[in-house]
């Protein structure tokens, strides 16, 4: 792990990875697997989350104990973004969630958004962005770009696959955005896929393919 990425080393994570990695592997099992990983990728990027003290009763005596004090909102790029946002909110059930919605057009070759919507009071909180691929980079930093016309805190991106270019990229014009992941790639082949990759994620999750 560095300062600005994290890619997580766990065996089970490891073994999960696989899974989505095998063709064979269909859309039910695939959702099931990717909301596991969500869980798993919510987990380590909120070790930091701020607390607060407050005093309990436990069933024996009073005591006092620890309890997040603010949630990120939770911000999923459709449609590959949402096969990870219900493990997400497993982990973080009090999170309020944003959706941004962008595809890339190649006839105009530039990034086309088509849906935005924030919490309200979004103002400095923490955000923690979902998007399973980070290819290119080209959605994300689009992604990013307007979270940060908002004036949003800290963001972090939560993605299941990485390239090292589309890392390079992130960290080239959003210095300041953490990544965490369950595997940086080979690379990107000619058509911008990742390898060795597990394929349109979309697709997968949802059977359109």
């Amino acid at each position: 792990m560095t300062k600005k990425f994290c890619e997580l080393d766990h065996p089970v994570l490891k073994h999960k990875l696989s899974l989505l990695r095998d063709k064979n592997t269909n859309s039910r099992a695939f959702r099931d697997i990717m909301n596991e990983v969500g869980r798993f990728l919510a987990y380590e990027a909120t070790r930091g989350l701020p607390v607060k003290k407050m005093n309990i009763e436990t069933p024996i005596t009073k005591t006092e104990t620890d309890f997040v004090e603010d949630y990120p909102i939770v911000v999923s790029v459709l449609r590959a973004g949402n096969g990870l946002l219900d493990g997400v909110l497993d982990t973080l059930p009090f999170s309020a969630v944003g959706f941004v919605g962008m595809y890339r057009d190649k006839f105009i070759n530039n990034t086309v958004e088509y849906y935005f919507k924030l919490p309200e009071k979004s103002e400095g909180r923490d955000i923690l962005l979902l998007d399973p691929m980070l290819a290119t980079g080209d959605t994300a930093i689009a992604a990013l770009d307007r979270l940060k016309q908002y004036n949003v805190g800290k963001i972090t991106m939560l993605t299941v696959l990485v390239s090292p270019e589309g890392l390079e990229r992130i960290h080239h014009f959003h210095p300041d955005v953490d990544v965490y992941t369950v595997s940086k790639e080979d690379g990107l082949n000619e058509k911008g896929y990742l390898l060795p990759g597990l394929g349109d994620a979309g697709d997968r999750l949802y059977n359109t393919k």
